[in-house]
């Protein structure tokens, strides 16, 4: 069985943070680095992420995308 992996849009994150507020592995965070809106876009850890999804739901604005 393969693992979920994410996927992360840079250029639709907003820095809301409801994501890296809900993550249960802590695996996304800020990276420290602009879009071209201006925004602080979040990251994945893949090492601590498990594809869950918890960030897809939550996000308003579909930066996530869950891959097998």
């Amino acid at each position: 069985m393969a693992e979920n992996k994410v996927l992360i849009n840079k250029e639709r994150c907003k820095s809301c943070g409801y994501c890296v507020a809900d993550c249960p592995r802590k695996a996304l965070s800020f990276s420290g680095s602009l879009n071209e809106k201006g925004y602080n876009y979040v990251q994945v850890d893949d090492a601590l992420c498990v594809g869950c999804g918890t960030c897809y739901r939550v996000c308003p604005d579909c930066v996530f995308e869950i891959v097998e």
